[in-house]
């Protein structure tokens, strides 16, 4: 019964702080961005945003966009899964910089993940 296989979600904020939270395979990064805004933590005062739709989650290295699912990512049933929460307002697109200079052949384009 899919109703049983809960995801457990150790999230950590970027001031080291966690809190662990059940999810549903179905649920997207989108439906957990929203529990998270809408039951946030009483220890994650300081770290409370504005509005659930610049939290992003950070999976692997990888920021998740926001109609996966949990399911999708084939997470081990009955273990908790670390996630880094992090708020932001846009995810990095991929060759969005370095646009302008293109003209420019000589010049060397490098990128900083932060």
């Amino acid at each position: 019964d899919t109703r049983q296989r809960k995801v457990h979600l150790r999230l950590i904020l970027v001031s080291g702080k966690t809190q662990d939270f059940t999810f549903s395979p179905n649920d997207s990064a989108t439906d957990i961005a929203k529990h998270v805004f809408e039951n946030w933590p009483a220890g994650w005062e300081e770290e409370r945003v504005s509005s659930p739709s610049i939290l992003r989650l950070i999976f692997q290295g990888r920021f998740l966009h926001g109609n996966v699912t949990l399911g999708a990512l084939k997470l081990p049933p009955g273990r908790t899964t670390v996630m880094h929460l992090v708020a932001r307002e846009t995810l990095p697109e991929p060759n969005s910089h370095g646009q302008r200079n293109r003209e420019k052949t000589t010049e060397s384009n490098c990128c900083l993940l932060l």
